[in-house]
Parts: structure tokens; C-alpha cells; sequence
């Protein structure tokens, strides 16, 4: 049995102390990715410089974590999860979908969360853009986060259906609206662009999802 408030198994014996240290200095180097790209940009920053921040060697952070594309995929994982980091994402939300009470209410657990999963990732996202417009590996990170947004899109839309919705569309037409309508993009212009209150920001996601889904 999963504890959604952790990434590890119900009744699983805790992680050795060599695990929680590998996962300490795991967020280290993370942290120092995350500092620098955000600050100096993706290809302003080498591995080395990582390394000085994090206080490891570079190797220490192929074997941990991986290059430099992997360190922006982790920077972005770490952003999205939050407080709840470093429990998966989809882990937590499918907890917080499931127990909406309607599907109205899954509608607005999913306003709720592009509210608050973008205030915490659209610089990241920023850093991603610029990556992927120059360099191959960033290109391919910034694809397969696409991709993966859109798999996590059909388990919400599966439970939309569970709830009667959806009559006409597909799991996967339901779960590309959301995916349109939640985009990072779209936040990033509506309210950091052109001023949007987050206020009007949560309404206009929350009507566009319930119309193009359906939900009355």
C-alpha cells in the first residue's frame, strides 16, 4: 500500500542511512542546478560550477543524478512537487482527485493545481525554452515533459469519466484539453504577461475546463 504523503511503500522498512544520504546530497546538487540555471542560464552553467555549489565532485553528479539535461528534468520534478518533493507529482494529485467529491470538484482540484504548480515552475520552465532553442539534450527534456504531462492528463480524465462526464470526447480528446487549457505557456502569458490576477486566472481555467469537458 502507497503512503501518498511519501514515496515509499506502507509497512517497507525505512531507507538505509547510506539511501537518506545519497538522497541528501541527490537534493544538493539539485538545489545548486536549480540556483544557477535559474541565474545564470543553461548553457552559462557547466557541470563544475554544480559541482563547486553543491560542494561534490562532477562525477559525483553523473552517478546521482546524470548530465546536465537530467539536472534541468530534476530541477523542474523538484519545482513541481513542491513541499510534498519528493513525492511524484501524479502521486500526490491522484490522491487529491480521487477524493473530490464530484466532477466539479475534480475541475477545480485541477484549477487549483495550475495555480499553484505554476507560481512555482515558470521560471523553470523559462530556463527550459531557452535550453531546448540551442541544445539537443534540453530539446528532447522539454519533449518527453510534454509527453509525460499529457499521460498524467489521461488519468484525470479517466477519473472525469468515472464521475459520467465526458459523453463524446476520448480519454485522450479530454485529457489534450486539459492539457491545452493547464499549459504553462498559457499561465505564463495570461498572468506574468498580461497581468492577470491569479483570482481571474483559476475562473477562466476552471470554465474552460468544465465547458470543453462537459461538466455542468
Amino acid at each position: 500500500m502507497l503512503n501518498f504523503m511519501t514515496d515509499h511503500v506502507v509497512g517497507a522498512p525505512p531507507p538505509s542511512l547510506r539511501e537518506a544520504q545519497a538522497a541528501v546530497t541527490r537534493q544538493q546538487i539539485v538545489d545548486a542546478a536549480s540556483s544557477l540555471f535559474l541565474s545564470h542560464g543553461y548553457v552559462g552553467t557547466s557541470i563544475g560550477a554544480i559541482a563547486r555549489r553543491a560542494g561534490v565532485s562532477v562525477q559525483t553528479i553523473y552517478n546521482a543524478v546524470g548530465n546536465k539535461a537530467a539536472l534541468l528534468s530534476a530541477m523542474l520534478d523538484a519545482a513541481a512537487s513542491g513541499p510534498q518533493s519528493p513525492t511524484p507529482v501524479p502521486q500526490f494529485m491522484m490522491q487529491r482527485t480521487r477524493s473530490a467529491v464530484d466532477a466539479a470538484a475534480v475541475i477545480g482540484v485541477l484549477a487549483d493545481w495550475f495555480v499553484e504548480v505554476h507560481g512555482r515552475t515558470g521560471d523553470v520552465w523559462t530556463v527550459i525554452h531557452q535550453a531546448a532553442a540551442v541544445d539537443g539534450e534540453a530539446a528532447a527534456v522539454e519533449r518527453a515533459r510534454n509527453e509525460q504531462r499529457l499521460r498524467n492528463y489521461r488519468l484525470a480524465a479517466a477519473e472525469l469519466r468515472s464521475r459520467g462526464v465526458l459523453a463524446g470526447l476520448t480519454d485522450d480528446e479530454a485529457a489534450a484539453a486539459i492539457w491545452a487549457i493547464g499549459h504553462p505557456d498559457a499561465y505564463d502569458t495570461l498572468v506574468r504577461g498580461l497581468g492577470w490576477t491569479l483570482v481571474e486566472y483559476h475562473e477562466w481555467v476552471r470554465k474552460s475546463l468544465s465547458r470543453a469537458l462537459g461538466v455542468v
